[in-house]
């Protein structure tokens, strides 16, 4: 099979392509016609072929190392640890841990995990140097592989402020760590913060980037990968694209700090379009997005459960969404081929337009004093807030479809007495050192307009 198959077919160049379109259009104008602009500013071509294309870059996923996540909140010890071991035995290899007491028994929550198999992050928030030499002593002793995912700036863009701690400031407390331990990984970005609260996908990138700048600029002992926690929709060859993209340029910029400095993607699916009425569709949504993550290049991903919006954890939710990337690896083999996209014109060119154009506001940022100091201003907030905007007139207008919401609603749909969790934007009055960037969901004012007119 070595012959070229279509060797005995003439080849065909893109102005032969754009002269036959031209012809099929019947006067229509091609610009017009099958040109998209996308909300990032990238013109979108109904065709890309390889004499208009560049050498791609080198971006070098691993699509055959992908790990499927467990996202675990632990409030009770022993049901997080039974929720972890079933996690595993059912098809899980890595697990989240989202911990807010640092009274927690880590020790205790660890001992019963195959930690030798598996890969363990911890979002925590809060931060303590004991807490963290505990995971550090227990990396080592294990042969672990544990992520602290310490992130000052992104609980700072969040909640408005920085942690509370008895060093003189949070990054003070992160040198100390980075001095004193080297098994376990430190730094994580919350990336996903900015995708779930409507930032365009050249933001999402120059904004994640420039966070981690942040810490490369005041860390100098940072020897293990940085986790970027990124959130992906279901504009699926763009959010391949942007993984994509971010990896290249996170490999760029880390080099002019330490050569060797890995960035590690642990993706998830936003709930910025996921729906409260006909729920079952989110299924379908974060199927795409999971296989965008897969192509795209992520290291770990934690799907979200269909009923997320409004169920507390349950068995059967968490079952679903593990089940899809068990289908996605062992059933489509997903897993199979390393770099996936490489040799797609499409996903090259929008690799490139997509990184050109989150570098270039990359520099803008940093030469106007860095991201701490627009986050500080409010810029970053008032940037992402201007796309956020555009997106829900989309979706307000009905050009921003999400079926079974602002399409094809089921009128019988009921769910009032179905919430177990407030499936909206929380106001939590509180005194803040910024104001926090807040995310939000494109349905939420269908959704409760509809909620109150319910028998």
């Amino acid at each position: 099979m070595s012959n070229n198959l279509f060797q005995e077919f003439e080849p065909i160049s893109s102005k032969q392509w754009k002269q036959q379109i031209q012809f099929e259009l019947k006067g229509a104008d091609y610009n017009d016609t099958l040109i998209w602009n996308s909300p990032e500013g990238i013109k979108v071509k109904p065709f890309y072929h390889k004499d208009e294309s560049n050498i791609p870059y080198p971006v070098h996923t691993i699509a055959s190392e992908f790990r499927i996540c467990q996202n675990i909140f632990v409030h009770d010890l022993e049901k997080s640890i039974f929720r972890a071991i079933d996690s595993i035995n059912r098809g899980a290899d890595s697990i989240r841990f989202t911990i807010e007491d640092e009274k927690t028994n880590i020790k205790k929550l660890l001992e019963s995990l195959p930690l030798d198999k598996i890969t363990v992050y911890f979002d925590l928030s809060f931060v303590s140097i004991d807490f963290v030499n505990t995971i550090q002593s227990i990396a080592k002793e294990k042969k672990a592989v544990l992520f602290c995912n310490l992130d000052p700036i992104g609980h700072l863009a969040k909640e408005g402020n920085w942690f509370t701690a008895t060093e003189k400031d949070n990054f003070e407390l992160l040198n100390k760590l980075s001095n004193d331990n080297n098994e376990a990984s430190l730094i994580a970005i919350n990336g996903s913060l900015y995708q779930n609260a409507g930032a365009n996908m050249v933001q999402q990138i120059a904004y994640s980037l420039a966070h981690a700048n942040e810490y490369l600029n005041r860390i100098p002992l940072i020897n293990k990968p940085i986790v970027f926690q990124l959130s992906v929709g279901t504009n699926y060859f763009f959010e391949i694209a942007k993984l994509r993209a971010l990896r290249l340029l996170f490999n760029l910029i880390a080099k002019e700090y330490h050569p060797d400095l890995k960035c590690h993607l642990l993706v998830a699916p936003t709930k910025r379009n996921k729906t409260l009425y006909d729920y079952n569709v989110n299924m379908l949504r974060t199927t795409t997005e999971c296989m965008s993550a897969i192509i795209g290049g992520a290291d770990a991903i934690a799907n979200l459960p269909y009923d997320a919006l409004y169920h507390k954890d349950n068995e059967f939710g968490d079952r679903i969404a593990r089940n899809q990337l068990l289908v996605l690896k062992n059933e489509s083999y997903f897993d199979k081929v390393n770099n996936p996209a490489d040799g797609s014109y499409y996903i090259e060119s929008l690799t490139q337009q997509l990184a050109e154009k989150a570098l270039s506001l990359f520099k803008d940022i940093e030469a106007n004093g860095g991201f701490l100091k627009q986050l500080n201003e409010g810029i970053i907030k008032r940037k992402i807030q201007e796309s956020a905007d555009a997106a829900q007139e989309l979706f307000d207008s009905g050009k921003e479809v999400l079926l079974g919401t602002n399409k094809y609603p089921n009128k019988d749909d009921r769910m009032k007495h179905d919430l177990e969790l407030f499936p909206f934007l929380k106001v939590k009055p509180r005194k803040t050192l910024i104001t926090p960037i807040i995310e939000k969901r494109l349905s939420e004012k269908i959704e409760q307009e509809r909620l109150e007119k319910e028998e």
